[in-house]
């Protein structure tokens, strides 16, 4: 048996491992903390069309069984945007899974009543907003590759996965930026107010999708490691920075 802790970190839809990159970097072994990330199927180096969310599923139960056969009896997931969604049912299936963080967690996105049509309608229209405030270049270039039936995918997911946070009752770290144009913060306080365990949140004032890109990230990483590492993890419920 591994007496270390094992730390899974799945990345977002469209988006890679480099979005994680710092927090990777920044968990400290010394403290016991092993660090692992993995590429979703279709979000290779030219994203595919023929994906389907299952497979995003089983990769992720794949990862954590891979843990579980290491020895590892203690794992941590950490989940951005919609890895969130799947750092979340990772929770609710593994007993091993003892904390996760999610990071602006996808259980909503742009506009999350409308049909699919209306959602494409709301990329055009918030896409302006969305090239402003990232780097235009890479957000352009990430939102050229995603084919329509990935995007279907992607809706499915959100949409199976509604009922998730209820079945969750491990410690739970939330981040959400508050000029998020992707993830609204509603989806935030809806992930926080069903969870069933002990839950904090915490507001990036002005922060954006982008996370662990913050200026704030080495801030939001220590925040990360105390509260993997803390047996006794104290902060107020809900937060702004």
């Amino acid at each position: 048996m591994i007496f270390r802790k094992a730390v899974l970190i799945i990345h977002g839809f469209a988006g890679g491992v480099y979005d994680e990159e710092a927090l990777q970097y920044d968990l400290n072994p010394k403290l016991g903390l092993d660090v692992y990330a993995f590429t979703l199927p279709g979000h290779e180096r030219n994203l595919t069309h023929d994906v389907t969310y299952d497979e995003w599923i089983s990769s992720t139960e794949e990862h954590i069984e891979m843990l579980i056969k290491k020895g590892y009896r203690t794992i941590y997931v950490v989940g951005h945007s919609m890895g969130g969604v799947l750092a979340t049912y990772a929770a609710s299936k593994y007993k091993q899974v003892k904390k996760i963080v999610l990071a602006a967690p996808a259980f909503q996105y742009l506009d999350e009543d409308s049909e699919l049509k209306n959602k494409l309608d709301a990329v055009l229209k918030h896409g302006a907003s969305i090239i402003k405030t990232y780097q235009a270049k890479e957000i352009v270039s990430r939102m050229l590759k995603v084919s329509l039936p990935m995007l279907i995918e992607f809706t499915k997911l959100i949409k199976e996965s509604q009922g998730m946070p209820a079945k969750v009752s491990v410690p739970t770290l939330i981040f959400q930026g508050t000029k998020d144009e992707i993830v609204p913060k509603t989806s935030s306080q809806y992930v926080y107010e069903n969870l069933k365990g002990k839950k904090w949140l915490v507001y990036l004032e002005g922060g954006t999708h982008d996370v662990f890109r913050d200026e704030r990230v080495q801030k939001i990483d220590l925040e990360i490691e105390k509260f993997f590492t803390s047996p006794f993890y104290h902060e107020k419920t809900i937060r702004k920075w």
